[in-house]
């Protein structure tokens, strides 16, 4: 499975896990990597010394290469950056951000800078800023999300149509087969989130896990658009939202109900009823809680064995 993806993180397999907040830990991202994959710390969810803690762990547990995802839209950015180089990390996925603000200083000291866009003009300006690749990712995601709400079928192959460096597809991706049809349309890595959510090394509560495993189609809805949108599972603070959106509240009363540590209380300490729980379409066909290297494993083998098949 050798292409420009594996070559430029140096690893066996093009597949990377999402940089999740409050789920994507040193735990799973050293077991993602140990397994074949890249794996990402959530830095979103970390204060500085946290995500300092955090990667000197994940150093320990593995010699692969790992990275970590920072979102540019949460505070202490300049700080997390910082401590990304102060800790040599090869690998840095932006997003929620302009990309020049920070490439050029990331691979000024050897970093491999990935940014994750919505539609094909950002995935231009992120090529223009330097990046090594970009992520597409597409309305079925989880978490924050584009305006644009195109889809990962669309979207993949338009931003493949404008950009030469590698595209990385993402949203509604959990299978070998998924994976193999994100390659068919131009794409040469898959990142992965939803599905590493049920992982035993997900530092995601359990509850939250197991509500992912119980979700069918249709239980996740794009929100939130006046402030960030975000694809959320429906619960009874997404009808708080829905409704304040019918009611075409004001940003600034959408942001007083969302307050602050909605997705904390959801995603990490298991409040079902007033967290946020952020999660991607493509929970409706996971059905186990697996161990991060198992997951990997299934979908490469699942992705080799479909490449094989005859097509009817």
């Amino acid at each position: 499975m050798q292409n420009r993806v594996t070559d430029l993180f140096n690893i066996e397999f093009p597949l990377i896990q999402a940089g999740m907040i409050w789920a994507s830990g040193w735990r799973l991202a050293s077991a993602v990597s140990n397994a074949g994959g890249l794996g990402l710390i959530g830095s979103g969810s970390m204060y500085p010394e946290v995500l300092r803690e955090h990667i000197k762990k994940c150093k320990a547990a593995t010699d692969k290469t790992f990275g970590v995802n920072v979102p540019m839209l949460y505070p202490d950015i300049d700080k997390h950056i910082q401590i990304i180089l102060e800790e040599k990390v090869p690998v840095v996925f932006t997003s929620a951000g302009n990309p020049k603000t920070w490439t050029s200083i990331l691979k000024k000291e050897g970093v491999k800078v990935v940014h994750v866009v919505s539609s094909s003009k950002f995935a231009k300006k992120a090529e223009d800023a330097g990046c090594d690749a970009v992520v597409a990712e597409g309305f079925e995601a989880g978490g924050h999300n584009g305006r644009e709400e195109t889809t990962t079928m669309v979207l993949v192959p338009a931003i493949c149509n404008e950009v030469s460096i590698p595209v990385i597809a993402a949203g509604g991706i959990a299978t070998g087969r998924q994976m193999l049809a994100a390659m068919v349309l131009g794409a040469e890595g898959v990142q992965i989130g939803s599905r590493f959510v049920a992982s035993v090394e997900a530092s995601s509560h359990i509850n939250f896990k197991e509500v992912v495993l119980g979700a069918k189609e249709g239980d996740t809805q794009l929100s939130l658009k006046a402030l960030t949108p975000v694809r959320l599972l429906k619960n009874n603070f997404f009808i708080q939202v829905n409704n304040a959106e019918k009611k075409c509240s004001s940003a600034e009363e959408l942001q007083n109900l969302l307050g602050k540590g909605r997705a904390k209380r959801g995603m990490f300490e298991g409040n079902l009823d007033e967290g946020e729980l952020e999660i991607g379409q493509v929970c409706a066909i996971i059905d186990k809680i697996k161990p991060a290297a198992e997951i990997v494993k299934e979908i490469c083998t699942s992705y080799e064995e479909a490449l094989r098949q005859p097509v009817k």
